[in-house]
């Protein structure tokens, strides 16, 4: 089960991924997010692990697995039965500004369901993340 949201930003990709690579801040302007931190030293990397906290959701592990600067990057938690897939995304537009796309996918047994339990909760979260986007 995969959801996401995006938003159309009046910035270059450049600074637009300066505000998305800073994900310990997060949460000055994503109210869905109590806390974002990296547990690792050094900048985000693939193999970095990154631990999320959320109002109503567990706090989650997740390692970063693919990492493209300026362009994108996936992180990955796992635990019994579930893999979740959070994908962050930016693409130039012709105007100058940049699209930021979120998608998140529950897979394995316990992910859809999950999935199917969380589904309005992280909804909800996807309809605030950008609201108070810097």
């Amino acid at each position: 089960m995969e959801q996401g949201t995006r938003i159309d930003v009046e910035a270059p990709v450049e600074q637009v991924w300066e505000v998305l690579r800073e994900f310990e801040r997060w949460p000055e302007w994503a109210p869905s997010l109590t806390s974002v931190r990296c547990l690792d030293d050094g900048p985000l990397a693939v193999g970095s692990l990154v631990r999320v906290e959320q109002p109503r959701i567990p706090p989650t592990e997740y390692v970063v697995t693919e990492l493209e600067p300026s362009r994108s990057f996936t992180w990955v938690a796992t635990g019994p039965g579930v893999r979740t897939t959070a994908r962050h995304l930016l693409e130039e537009l012709g105007t100058g500004g940049t699209r930021v796309t979120l998608a998140v996918e529950q897979a394995g047994p316990v992910g859809v369901v999950m999935g199917r339990f969380y589904r309005r909760l992280t909804d909800r979260y996807f309809t605030t993340v950008f609201r108070s986007w810097p």
